[in-house]
């Protein structure tokens, strides 16, 4: 069913002009590089800074729980080299597919912000960490429960070092 969803994005919602939108969309969390500058913003930002240190920390534990534990051992193939008839955008990757690295890291920051943060900062990082999801699913480098884990896992890192840090 997964597969099935990518070939219908791929056949509906894909549009040559969007393609270069969405392929700069999905670069922007290349290597978590959009989550860790929001964090070293808000490091910077005295009025934040709390903030920011619980979002390193959401990232952080993220990193160890995605990259470091759940992608090698479960090591799921890319679903551009097993759906037949799937076209991705951009470049191969070198890593396995689940959970979704880009979804996790976006909203790891997205909920700590949307948390600690007025709403009129957390709800756009909560849509930005959306739209950076869907964009996997979009460029065909990841399949619909990648992004659904990554997203949830991201939430959860979130959840559980905004509660430890309200405890101390």
């Amino acid at each position: 069913m997964d597969g099935q969803i990518l070939l219908w994005i791929q056949q509906n919602l894909r549009h040559p002009a969007w393609d270069a939108w969405v392929l700069r969309l999905t670069s922007l969390n290349d290597h978590g590089m959009l989550a860790i500058a929001a964090c070293v913003v808000m490091l910077l930002l005295p009025k934040v800074r709390r903030t920011g240190a619980t979002t390193a920390l959401s990232l952080i534990l993220n990193t160890l729980v995605v990259n470091v534990t759940l992608k090698p051992i479960i090591a799921r193939v890319r679903p551009y080299e097993v759906v037949e008839g799937l076209t991705y955008l951009g470049e191969a990757m070198s890593d396995f597919s689940f959970p979704s690295g880009h979804s996790a890291a976006a909203f790891a920051v997205a909920v700590v912000m949307y948390l600690r943060l007025p709403k009129r900062w957390g709800v756009p990082a909560l849509l930005l960490a959306a739209a950076i999801a869907l964009s996997r699913l979009y460029v065909g480098v990841h399949y619909p429960t990648d992004v659904l884990a990554g997203a949830a896992i991201g939430a959860l890192c979130a959840f559980a070092v905004c509660r430890l840090i309200r405890k101390k």
